[in-house]
């Protein structure tokens, strides 16, 4: 018995006014067929030596026990529950609507009656997948009212990109970890995708950078890395480059740009499609150091204002390009004679 606190109140068990413990009891119960145990919660009278509940001790002790069956076989728990609606900040009876369940379902499931295994699967998916959420979102959106839909999508938006985003991560950083043992590769930097964003960040908010879409900064993200080699002898980023026909173009650059924390918008081209980089609100770049950043302006004075086919030309130039074979991975050794200096 685990002693929580001791008040003093009218005690019913012997009926008189003392100092009464709350204590916590581990105790053992077979629910449906199942054996568990669990703690639950008494009043404790030393006068009598007796423990009682009071009706609120009662409903908790109530939902203790069927937490321990749910969890001894394999089923979310009230609290588990409860947690994937705060999630996405949904109501009870919303979310019933939502997954085609009867009004009080949820309701019932965050208190005292055991979801079946198809409810649970369903529950865990919901947890699982911010997209799917969104989906039946927009299904229900009629039967919601106009603030509640808003507000549910921008919650199920945000976890999607979250989710989006640990993906893109994860994928990234599974590509450059080849390259990490090769420093002429990586320009003697390891590999920081905090950098990266900050870079694009850095370039994207400069009045100086006309026309950011994506082959430009491409290159604008290798010259500064090059010239940062050339006066320190390591890059920045310590992205990996290959030699591509528009010029140097960083490994996993797709994924990259399509994080959640770049502000890129399409942009029709008549003949296709183009990606422009936008300014953001954010100008901390705490990746940034003022050496990074001195490098970067120093880019941004040569190219910032130039089109993209000019860069590309003075790109193709270079002895970084022209030493390296098509598709190959451009080595930082070559941008000693680069043009910039």
């Amino acid at each position: 018995m685990k002693i929580l606190n001791k008040v003093r109140k009218l005690c019913t068990s012997c009926m008189e006014e003392h100092d009464v413990q709350t204590v916590l009891i581990r105790e053992s119960n077979v629910f449906k067929g199942v054996p568990v145990e669990y703690d639950a919660e008494y009043f404790y009278c030393d006068k009598a030596d007796e423990t009682y509940a009071d009706e609120q001790q009662i409903s908790s002790n109530d939902i203790a026990m069927k937490n321990a069956y749910r969890v001894a076989s394999g089923l979310l728990t009230s609290d588990q529950i409860a947690a994937i609606r705060a999630r996405y900040g949904i109501s009870q009876s919303d979310l019933c609507l939502l997954l085609g369940w009867g009004a009080k379902t949820i309701t019932r499931y965050e208190s005292h009656q055991v979801q079946d295994i198809a409810h649970d699967t369903i529950l865990r998916k919901l947890a699982s997948d911010p997209e799917w959420f969104l989906k039946l979102l927009d299904t229900s959106k009629a039967s919601l009212s106009p603030a509640s839909y808003a507000k549910y999508r921008e919650a199920g938006t945000a976890l999607f990109e979250q989710d989006h985003d640990l993906y893109l991560k994860s994928a990234i950083m599974a590509k450059y970890a080849r390259y990490q043992h090769n420093l002429e590769y990586t320009g003697n930097a390891s590999f920081s995708l905090d950098v990266v964003v900050d870079m694009i960040h850095y370039y994207a908010n400069s009045a100086k950078v006309t026309s950011l879409y994506r082959v430009k900064l491409m290159k604008l993200l290798w010259y500064a890395d090059a010239l940062s080699y050339k006066r320190r002898g390591h890059a920045i980023s310590g992205m990996v480059y290959c030699a591509l026909p528009m010029g140097a173009v960083p490994v996993a650059y797709e994924s990259i740009v399509d994080l959640s924390t770049i502000n890129c918008e399409e942009i029709d081209m008549g003949d296709g499609t183009g990606y422009k980089f936008l300014s953001t609100e954010n100008r901390d770049y705490p990746f940034l150091n003022p050496e990074d950043k001195e490098v970067m302006d120093a880019i941004i004075q040569r190219f910032g204002n130039l089109p993209k086919a000019e860069i590309v030309e003075i790109m193709h130039q270079e002895d970084a390009y022209t030493e390296t074979a098509p598709g190959d991975i451009i080595q930082f050794k070559y941008v000693k004679t680069l043009s910039l200096s």
